[in-house]
């Protein structure tokens, strides 16, 4: 069942996507990630510009999110207060973003940018969490003595911020520009890559703030589906990049497989899931990777109006 998208100017078959919008949504519930940084990428391996992919999947993100966030509410994995401080860094970082996508665009950049970041982030944070995973799992020693597990506790410069607040559900008492900060990283990423930001809110979450693990996947996704939402209605008024068919073939994927993804993840070891996240976001560095090296087919960008 062929479909066309008029922003992205070609037809597509609408059985892939909306597959592929199910298999986001099941990384959605099972990580606490939006599912984007897969999304995005494979879009761009279909033959859908980057500007598209990115705005696009940045709506199919939020619908994911609204899903999972209800999923793990009814379980209390959710801090909304810490969630709180991140949507309003992340808000405020949309609107930079907009403003870098906007810039980027007018120079025809913007494509070779994305797909930089793309390969520079996923290829860093895979190869971290990949590690991390096998020092847990015991596979790998970093000391050449028996794996340990480490312990929960935020980074040195997190506890060196003032103006402290307790964040109870999360277990932490630390300053609250912290998560501010991370939430304006992740709204300029959000923008730039159709990304819900998980892939760098989780670890962030867990190695830096120093969250406790139950609530790092809820409250991710409760930041997420807000940081989205807002940058999905900057895309639509000011870049033009969102294919509202592309979109809803996405969304009506995602929302069904963010359910399957979540009763999953009560079910399987937080190291294991880990290691697989690790795995997948490493492969798609190196996907990313190769075809930037390639000379593409088409050596135009379509550009929305």
């Amino acid at each position: 069942m062929d479909v066309y998208l008029p922003i992205a100017n070609l037809s597509i078959n609408g059985l892939w996507i909306v597959l592929l919008g199910a298999a986001t949504g099941v990384l959605s519930g099972l990580f606490g990630v939006g599912g984007g940084f897969l999304t995005t990428p494979l879009l761009i391996f279909t033959g859908i510009p980057p500007t598209v992919a990115a705005a696009s999947a940045a709506t199919q993100v939020t619908g994911a999110s609204v899903s999972g966030v209800l999923a793990h509410g009814r379980n209390n994995g959710v801090d909304y207060q810490i969630g709180g401080v991140i949507v309003a860094g992340g808000m405020l970082g949309a609107l930079i973003g907009a403003g870098l996508f906007n810039l980027l665009s007018a120079i025809g950049q913007i494509d070779v940018v994305i797909n930089v970041l793309y390969v520079l982030l996923l290829g860093s944070i895979g190869g971290i969490m990949l590690r991390e995973a096998l020092q847990s799992l015991g596979y790998v020693s970093a000391d050449g003595s028996k794996p340990r597990a480490a312990k929960r506790r935020h980074h040195p410069w997190i506890a060196a911020m003032p103006y402290r607040w307790r964040f109870y559900r999360s277990g932490l008492y630390i300053s609250p520009i912290a998560p501010l900060l991370l939430g304006l990283v992740v709204g300029i990423l959000t923008m730039l890559m159709g990304v819900g930001g998980g892939f760098l809110m989780v670890p962030a979450m867990l190695y830096i703030l120093g969250m406790s693990a139950k609530v790092v996947v809820g409250t991710s996704l409760f930041n997420i589906l807000f940081i989205t939402m807002l940058v999905t209605m900057v895309h639509a008024f000011t870049t033009r990049a969102v294919d509202i068919v592309l979109a809803g073939l996405l969304l009506l994927g995602s929302v069904l497989g963010a359910q399957f993804g979540t009763s999953i993840a009560q079910k399987l070891k937080p190291e294991l899931l880990r290691l697989v996240l690790a795995a997948i976001v490493v492969a798609i560095a190196l996907r990313m990777a190769y075809g930037l090296i390639l000379t593409p087919d088409e050596v135009y960008t379509v550009v929305p109006l």
